[in-house]
């Protein structure tokens, strides 16, 4: 019995060395999107209810990594750091709250919905990185967008969006910042882009 004692001790303690080396290891950051509250509009909002879908994104920006091209045509990634969740994500939960913040739509929705449509928001996200310009970094996002006639399932519009912000220095907390006003700002395009190919196509 104390034989087996012994042994539990002994391979317990073996196994310290691995767990002290785990819990020693530099923990991630996560850094969630900021956001600024976008202004309600004060007119009466168009009875159409709009699906946002999750962008679509290839394998690069599809993770939860910050990414940053230091040079042309190379991109890195921030050490120990993450966003809260896959760029997409993020880029379509914002869209989401400003879209209902605006309030000239009659209701907004996420892809998962059960709520029936009336237009469809595609998009492909081509860019979600810091990149370096003139020595100095700046937060890229680039979004193709595509409006759908729920019903129809026909094109209504589609337009490139490309937004960049100056970061005010190269430190991390900083270029997060400035992801966020480049959020805010492309959420701006696209909300009144979107409600005025609408009102266009409900007056047909």
């Amino acid at each position: 019995m104390s034989r087996i004692f012994l042994l539990a001790i002994a391979s317990l303690v073996t196994t310290l060395p691995a767990c002290t080396l785990l819990s020693g290891s530099t923990p991630s950051e996560t850094f969630v999107l900021p956001t600024q509250p976008i202004d309600t509009s004060s007119t009466a909002p168009l009875e159409t209810i709009l699906r946002v879908a999750t962008p679509e994104a290839n394998e690069t920006l599809k993770g939860r990594r910050i990414l940053v091209m230091p040079t042309a045509n190379r991109l890195k990634a921030y050490q120990g750091a993450r966003w809260s969740d896959a760029a997409p994500s993020l880029l379509r939960d914002r869209l989401i709250a400003a879209f209902r913040q605006d309030g000239r739509l009659a209701g907004v929705v996420g892809g998962n919905s059960p709520v029936k449509s009336d237009v469809i928001l595609l998009s492909e996200l081509s860019a979600f990185h810091s990149e370096y310009r003139q020595g100095k970094p700046w937060a890229v996002i680039r979004l193709d967008a595509q409006l759908i006639d729920g019903a129809r399932h026909r094109l209504l519009a589609n337009r490139r969006f490309s937004v960049g912000i100056e970061s005010q220095d190269e430190q991390l907390e900083s270029v997060v910042e400035a992801f966020g006003e480049a959020a805010d700002q492309l959420s701006r395009q696209l909300i009144d882009w979107s409600h005025a190919n609408i009102k266009d196509h409900q007056a047909e």
